[in-house]
Parts: C-alpha cells; sequence; structure tokens
C-alpha cells in the first residue's frame, strides 16, 4: 500500500513532528508513505535522510494573510498547480489513501474525494474565522472525511457542531519524551544564561495567537518584585510574521529589559533549554489545539503556567501540575509565577506530578495505538 502525506510546512515544530510519528505507525504497519511538503527545510532533509520518498510542491496552503481577495486568487492559482502535480504523482504511485495535516492542506481533501480515495484529515486548529472559510471546511470535511483526527476535546468540541457527517475522532498527540527526562548539567552555562538566576521560559514560534508580548508584559511585572528572575524566549517567525518578531525586540529595548530577557530564537536543543528552566510559560492569546511543547515541558518536570486557551486545558491540572490564567490577564499571570517564585518545593512537586501525568495520559505508546486502529478502520472503508 502507498499512502500520501501532504504537510503544511517543512519545518520541526510541533503539528510537524507529530507527522513524523505518524509515518513511522504507517511504515510498521507495511505502508509505504509518499510525503509532499510545501518547501524546503529541516522536516524535509529528515524524510531524505530517512530514506522517505519526499517531494517538495507549493500545495496553496491557507495562511491568515492570504484571507483577501487577491490573497484568495493567489492560493487558488497554487492549488490548480498542485491538483495537475498530486494526478502525476498518483500515476506513479497508485495511492490507497491521502493524509492531510492540519486544515492548512485543503488540495488533499479535494484531490482525494475527486479520486474516490479515503482521506484522513488531521485537525490541530481551533479556528475563529473568517466565517466564509469555517463554512467551506466544514463543508469539505464532510465532503471528505468521514472520520477525522483532533488532537484534544477541544478541538472536536468545536468543530462537531459545525459537521452533519464527519464524526471526529480524539487522538491526543504523543511524542518520544526520552530526551526531556534527562538532566542537562551545566544547561545554563551552555545556554549563556545567568546561573544565579531563577529561568522563565517560553518556547514557541512566533505568530499572532501565541503570545510572545504577552509573556514580555507579564515579565515586565515580575521583575518589578523579583528581580532575580530571568526570561527566555525561544522560536522564529512564521513566514509573513516577521514584524511581530521585530515588535518583541522594541519591546525589549524600550522597556529597558535587555539584561533580564534572552531571546534564543530558533533552536533543535530544547531539552537543554527546558533542563535550565524553572517555570514553563505558555501564554497564547489564541486558542491552542493541543501544544506538543507543553507535553516537552511536563516531561521534562516544570510547573506550568497557561492561558485557559483550549487543549492546554486537558493537560494542566489546576493546581497539581500548574496554573492556568485568563488570555491576555497579566495580573493573574504575576501572581501565579509569584508563587512558584517563592516555593521552590511547589515547583518541584508540579514538576513531578506533570511528568507523571504527561507519562501515562500522553504516552507515545497509546498514540501509536490508536493511530493504527484509525488507520485500518478507515482503509476497511475503501
Amino acid at each position: 500500500m502507498n499512502v500520501l502525506f501532504l504537510n503544511s510546512s517543512s519545518d520541526l515544530y510541533g503539528s510537524s513532528r507529530i507527522l513524523i510519528e505518524v509515518v513511522r505507525v504507517y511504515q510498521n504497519e507495511g505502508i509505504t508513505p509518499v510525503v509532499v511538503l510545501s518547501g524546503p527545510g529541516p522536516l524535509h532533509d529528515y524524510f531524505l535522510k530517512e530514506g522517505i520518498e519526499v517531494r517538495i510542491q507549493n500545495l496553496g496552503i491557507l495562511r491568515r494573510k492570504y484571507v483577501s481577495p487577491l490573497g484568495l486568487v493567489n492560493r487558488l492559482s497554487k492549488s490548480r498547480k498542485a491538483y495537475r502535480f498530486l494526478d502525476k504523482l498518483h500515476a506513479e504511485f497508485k495511492f490507497d489513501l491521502i493524509y492531510s495535516n492540519t486544515l492548512a492542506v485543503i488540495i488533499g481533501a479535494y484531490w482525494a474525494k475527486n479520486n474516490q480515495l479515503p482521506h484522513i484529515w488531521h485537525i490541530h486548529e481551533i479556528l475563529l474565522g473568517p466565517a466564509p472559510l469555517i463554512k467551506l471546511l466544514g463543508k469539505l470535511l464532510d465532503g471528505s472525511t468521514a472520520s477525522p483526527i483532533v488532537v484534544s476535546n477541544a478541538v472536536k468540541n468545536h468543530w462537531s457542531h459545525r459537521l452533519k457527517v464527519a464524526k471526529p475522532e480524539v487522538i491526543h498527540n504523543g511524542i518520544p519524551y526520552g530526551d526531556f527526562l534527562l538532566e542537562y548539567p551545566n544547561a545554563k552555562s551552555k545556554l549563556n544564561l545567568p546561573a544565579d538566576k531563577l529561568i522563565i521560559t517560553m518556547i514557541g514560534r512566533i505568530n499572532p495567537g501565541k503570545g510572545q508580548l504577552f509573556f514580555l508584559e507579564i515579565a515586565q511585572e515580575i521583575l518589578k518584585t523579583y528581580p532575580q528572575c530571568h526570561f527566555v524566549l525561544v522560536g522564529d517567525p512564521y513566514p509573513g510574521y516577521e514584524e511581530i518578531l521585530a515588535e518583541i525586540e522594541s519591546e525589549i529595548s524600550v522597556n529597558k529589559l535587555k539584561c533580564n530577557v534572552t531571546n534564543l530564537g530558533l533552536r533543535t536543543d530544547i531539552p537543554t533549554i527546558l533542563s535550565a528552566t524553572d517555570i514553563f510559560v505558555l501564554p497564547s492569546i489564541l486558542p491552542d489545539s493541543f501544544p506538543t511543547v507543553v507535553l516537552e515541558a511536563m516531561a521534562a518536570g516544570k510547573p506550568i503556567l497557561a492561558t485557559k486557551s483550549g487543549g492546554v486545558e486537558e493537560m494542566v491540572i489546576e493546581g497539581e501540575t500548574g496554573y492556568l490564567i485568563p488570555i491576555a490577564d497579566v495580573k493573574s499571570g504575576v501572581e501565579a509565577i509569584g508563587k512558584l517564585i517563592l516555593n521552590e518545593q511547589l515547583r518541584l512537586k508540579m514538576g513531578e506530578a506533570g511528568r507523571v501525568r504527561v507519562l501515562e495520559s500522553y504516552s507515545l505508546e497509546a498514540f501509536k495505538s490508536k493511530l493504527k486502529n484509525h488507520l485500518w478502520s478507515q482503509l476497511k472503508r475503501k
């Protein structure tokens, strides 16, 4: 069997890392994967290294910046070319199943429907608008995908009432946790972070929803009372959102935070960064479906402060593994972090409880088992 995998990017952030695990599951079931990415990047390099057939083709990926008349014309043109590309690829490989990773990839659903092939859509998003786009995606899901995978109950609840036919199945993300369970001696010095400071870290790709500017607001208030803290930002901008990075750098400069905030940018040594961290913060200001980075931070034994913004409410147990605060509520964020700053034993207790929870509730083994069952249930429909 040959399965076509379509992905919205070639980075190695959350949804792309989940794709790697999905491809591994399918391979273990004796299936040959063929991966199509919209451009070069570390994910492309990874698949090539693993000996997996991977092709580059602009798939007309849907981003917020294209939600305009000219943007939609651009996407339509790219999608037509992608459709013809998939026709040629199918003539070469004779696919048995199409798998689209994230709702940003819409061409796979159209193509699979027109070629009467089973289609799996792995949904990582909670989209709030615009309304015509939500309606379009709901209709496309109903017409192409019998049982889309959703990464959390929050995602399922968001989409279910917009669907008439498709029945979403929740499969919580699971990742390899081994590297995050280890200790990394002298992690702070290796990262050029102050050894005598309490490290508060945010990791996330820069986009309008992740909340880096909200994180800096919290940092500014915390430092007024707790100068023993140092804040760390990790992540680079999605293409098209470079102005947010410029705004972040401006806020650090204008508010004289350069001595108290380190922006590490794009990194691959996340286990080391988390080892150097005392408190992990995910300050999302738009719904976050099921952030993989929270799984990593919990596995690393770190207490979590996160906003009530989607799937993270299923991951973090209030008062046991961390704290959940309202979106954009600086005061609540400062109060919660303050409790953790002042109580090392509380940090350690919450961190250990988080580690136990992630290994028991979001194991890679459970993720793989559910994916395998879902795969064969869809192929039986063929």
